[in-house]
């Protein structure tokens, strides 16, 4: 009897909605696993992340208070043995997983080391780190799945006001993951030797590594579009706004022209794409800002956060 209660626990525990969500512990993060909570209710499994184990299991219980039920899990996106290690608990317990939201990110610091070291730390975490994630969570999404990186409009703002146009036209030829993966080796090569504006590249780590996330949406999206054996699996950038979070509390509220927004409109376009319906098939592979589509890459749009 016991074996066939554990058989059906198993059943259920692979055909329900898995949803991950990477630096879940605060800010946009744990208010997009808050929407998803809510959405899934008893019907999915919301999994709040955190590189931090106490930060993230106290937002776990916030949660619970409120009557929602996440699990933690703990992941730092800048390390593969913790990816590894969340990559295989979601393999044994669910057999894929549905939702995978990158949010995990950091500012740059305001301490005394190296201005390389400063801007590798921003690229390791923001970019590298959710390459990492994607590269390895990525197999396990299942058909109809939803793969939604923040990225922000500072990618913007660095494509049009501070790379010359020989690097713009590099990051519009890109074909292929590892096309933008070199375009973000050869900022930090620049960094290192200090030689950005002799290169045409800007000093703004936070900047292009949001550019690259938004470059790399397209070519995962691209990239999955041709594997057979999945279907209907959209990937999408988006930018949150200008939210007040911890990461913008150091900036005046019109530092952009606009006023900062809550932590509950800034998640509101990114559940909007893991939340995208079956057999859509748009958008894909686009960035977005308040659910509206922006190319700035390839055409003259302009972005008003």
């Amino acid at each position: 009897m016991s074996n066939a209660v554990g058989a059906i626990a198993t059943r259920d525990n692979m055909s329900v909605r898995v949803a991950v969500v990477t630096g879940a512990n605060k800010g946009i993060g744990l208010e997009i696993v808050r929407a998803l909570c809510r959405h899934f209710g008893q019907d999915g499994v919301v999994y709040l992340t955190a590189r931090n184990e106490g930060r993230g299991r106290a937002a776990v219980e916030l949660l619970q208070k409120e009557g929602l039920d996440p699990k933690f899990h703990l992941l730092d996106v800048t390390d593969q043995a913790s990816i590894d290690t969340i990559r295989n608990h979601l393999e044994k317990e669910h057999g894929g997983i549905d939702v995978l939201v990158n949010n995990a990110g950091i500012g740059t610091s305001k301490d005394n080391s190296s201005f390389y070291e400063k801007q590798f730390r921003v690229m390791e975490a923001n970019f590298f780190g959710l390459l990492s994630v994607c590269r390895s969570l990525t197999p396990l999404v299942r058909s109809g799945g939803r793969i939604v990186n923040v990225a922000s409009t500072t990618g913007y703002m660095v494509f049009r006001e501070q790379l010359t146009e020989e690097i713009r036209n590099r990051f519009r030829q890109v074909k292929e993951e590892q096309d933008v993966v070199n375009l973000m080796n050869e900022f930090l090569e620049c960094c290192k030797m200090e030689t950005n504006a002799a290169n045409g590249w800007s000093e703004w780590s936070y900047g292009v590594g949001k550019l690259g996330v938004i470059l790399l949406s397209k070519m995962q999206a691209e990239k999955i579009s041709l594997d057979a054996s999945k279907q209907d699996i959209l990937v999408n950038a988006c930018c949150p706004g200008f939210v007040q979070t911890d990461m913008t509390a150091h900036l005046p509220d019109n530092q952009y022209g606009y006023n900062k927004v809550t932590t509950v409109e800034g998640a509101d376009t990114p559940v909007f794409l893991a939340l995208l319906p079956p057999g859509v098939k748009e958008p894909n592979g686009q960035f977005l800002l308040k659910r509206k589509i922006y190319d700035f890459i390839n055409t003259d749009v302009s972005i008003q956060i």
